[in-house]
């Protein structure tokens, strides 16, 4: 499997979730999945608030086009971000890229 995948409205993302982190952060890659470090516990959907805002800072998107489709309770999620276009999805895989 791979990091990133092409979705018809934009791209899907596995990712890994470690909480209560030290601080906010993009931990690398982890087999198939990009790990994420994050400061929040899990506890009431804290974490993945943060973890939705921290994407959207990360990759320089609104909030609003990130979306959490799978793991809600789990460390193992799937991430859908949105991209109207070949040149935005081309430019959010670029952006992912370079953040590992």
């Amino acid at each position: 499997m791979t990091l990133v995948m092409d979705h018809k409205d934009g791209l899907t993302l596995r990712v890994i979730i470690q909480s209560r982190s030290s601080k906010n952060m993009i931990a690398g890659r982890h087999n198939d999945s990009l790990k994420i470090k994050l400061t929040a516990p899990p506890v009431d959907g804290a974490a993945n608030s943060m973890c939705i805002k921290f994407l959207a800072k990360s990759f320089n998107v609104p909030k609003s086009s990130i979306e959490i489709i799978s793991g809600h309770t789990a460390r193992n999620k799937k991430i859908f971000i949105q991209a109207g276009n070949t040149q935005e999805k081309e430019t959010l895989r670029n952006r992912i890229e370079a953040l590992l």
